[in-house]
């Protein structure tokens, strides 16, 4: 009897670490089986399984070499994923006995315990992911094999293009692995990013409360100080995880038809600030160019991305050049640039010193920088790639030692004439909602008692559930809700599902999403205005819950399956 598909195998012989892990990936229906020693998971890897889950005790005192030889003689097209559960306080950087695991397991991911239950599903559902693209891999692998053995039989006098195809097959494998690292550096930093975004929620939170504690005592000086420090490192790190769901793909976007002419144009003072009196600006702007479909702040934000970045690689003097463009393009040739197709072309020029081959196969990673130490976190590109592939376009960088850097941002052309300028918000209408009932849903305690507390100081009565299972029966027991505030990622059943099951119930009911990231897919059908971002503040979070109450029926989520 084969084995099932898609197998998740998990060797935990310590504690209770297999029953909870196991459990966990039952609940997102990932079959899990638990083995007993080294040896069983061998067996189960031998037989057919897709991942492994493994403590890093499991590892210590055991013989492993073989182990170690499977993963050594792994045939091309396999690449077994590993996920190690170090001990809390083992992260990487302070455990270089889970650090010499890599060199052992090779394709491994490190996990911290104790972990959120999204977390692992996360990393799991990645290595699966992965681990079936190496099996698509190797079909092709073979066909292409099959028909390179096929025409040299037939006929030998084609042997440069047989191994121009084993070339191209060679390409084909290096770019499929390349994007599979990269997708699972993006998985695991947009987990990541959502439980940072879950501890500065907190932070913020209690910190506004102080603040606003200290101003009606009328305290001021050294506390304040010191508190006001607190906000500004917390805020920078709110920025950080941005450009991490910015890489991961997550962020939130708001695309629309955008005549990009306007925006170099607007952006030109703000860009010779940022450059400096040394280096001359340039813009080419062309007629007659269609409208792109994306996120005006994000490409301002990303275009400014750029400019800093050839800032730096000009170090004194220099032009930097801002052009557009319509564009259509043939199949790419590279992972970060769009399928074929047209689009509306942004291009940042520099003078600078331009970039080696190596330098320009590592842009993109995560993290990695030519610059000094402290003068810049490696995500500025990948932060840039993952906007223009999440806004439906790509990237592609020309670039030459000591000849300067191009890099052009494509955009999806956009089906509808650009938006004029977009004026004044309108205001919201004077507050009546104070006294409404406020059922707030999330599984993190500490996130759920801030998030109360602001609603109760802004006169709602609030009623709390850590789960969505809790949150439908206190549904039923309270008629008088007025308004759901349902944390969108939470263990056993999600915010989606639960906005489901209270959609059959009460189909008139409003409902907000609190949420660290937004899975736009699961969340089709929900507008920006249904959802508040964490960490988040006292204006955002009263300004949607005023909105949602007053809109009523007319803010009620249409989640599609």
């Amino acid at each position: 009897m084969s084995p099932p598909a898609e197998r998740a195998l998990i060797l935990a012989p310590r504690g209770r670490d297999a029953i909870v892990a196991k459990g966990i990936l039952r609940e997102a229906r990932i079959h899990a089986d638990i083995c007993l020693d080294l040896p069983e998971l061998l067996q189960g890897i031998h037989g057919g399984a897709d991942v492994a889950v493994v403590t890093e005790e499991a590892l210590h005192g055991v013989d492993s070499r073989e182990l170690a030889g499977f993963v050594a003689t792994q045939p091309p097209w396999s690449d077994f994923p590993f996920i190690v559960l170090t001990r809390h306080g083992g992260g990487l950087e302070r455990n270089p006995t889970a650090a010499q695991l890599t060199e052992k397991l090779g394709n491994v991911s490190f996990l911290e315990r104790p972990f959120h239950p999204t977390t692992l599903v996360s990393v799991v559902q990645t290595g699966l992911r992965g681990r079936r693209r190496q099996h698509e891999c190797r079909r092709l692998n073979e066909e292409l094999e099959l028909r390179v053995n096929e025409r040299t039989a037939e006929l030998a006098a084609a042997n440069r293009q047989l191994l121009a195809q084993i070339e191209e097959r060679e390409q084909v494998e290096q770019t499929l692995r390349q994007m599979q690292r990269l997708e699972a550096v993006g998985q695991l930093t947009s987990g990541v990013a959502h439980d940072f975004n879950n501890l500065l929620t907190v932070v913020l939170g209690n910190v506004a409360f102080l603040e606003k504690g200290l101003a009606e005592a009328g305290v001021d000086g050294k506390l304040a100080r010191r508190l006001g420090y607190m906000r500004t490192a917390a805020e920078r790190g709110a920025k950080l995880t941005d450009q991490l769901l910015s890489f991961s793909r997550r962020q939130r976007l708001a695309p629309k038809a955008l005549d990009l002419n306007e925006t170099v144009a607007g952006m030109r003072d703000l860009l010779q600030s940022t450059m400096g009196g040394s280096i001359r600006i340039e813009t080419r702007l062309s007629h007659d160019l269609w409208p792109a479909l994306v996120d005006p702040t994000q490409l301002e934000l990303a275009v400014l991305n750029l400019a800093i970045n050839a800032r730096d690689a000009m170090q004194i003097g220099g032009t930097l050049s801002v052009a557009t463009a319509n564009a259509s393009l043939q199949p790419p040739l590279y992972p970060e640039e769009p399928p074929a197709g047209d689009y509306v072309e942004i291009s940042v020029t520099d003078t600078g010193v331009g970039m080696s081959d190596e330098v320009r196969a590592k842009a993109f990673e995560p993290f990695f920088t030519t610059k000094g130490i402290g003068k810049g976190s490696g995500l500025g590109l990948s932060q840039v790639l993952g906007f223009a592939k999440q806004s439906g376009g790509g990237l592609r960088i020309a670039s030459r030692p000591g000849q300067g850097t191009a890099i052009r941002i494509y955009l999806p052309r956009a089906e509808t004439p650009a938006e004029a300028g977009a004026g004044p918000a309108p205001p919201i209408s004077a507050d009546g909602s104070r006294g409404r009932t406020i059922l707030l849903v999330d599984d993190d305690h500490a996130v759920r008692e801030v998030t109360a507390a602001m609603l109760r100081e802004l006169g709602y009565v609030v009623r709390e559930a850590g789960s969505g299972g809790a949150a439908l029966d206190l549904l039923e027991r309270e008629p008088g809700v007025d308004l759901m505030l349902i944390d969108f990622a939470m263990p056993g059943m999600s915010g989606a599902e639960v906005a489901r099951h209270v959609r059959a119930r009460r189909p008139a009911l409003p409902i907000l999403f609190i949420t660290g990231f937004a899975d736009r897919t699961a969340l089709t059908g929900v507008g920006e205005a249904q959802i508040v971002g964490k960490p988040f503040v006292d204006s955002e979070l009263v300004d949607k819950v005023r909105l949602a109450l007053s809109a009523g029926a007319g803010n009620v989520v249409r989640l599609r399956r």
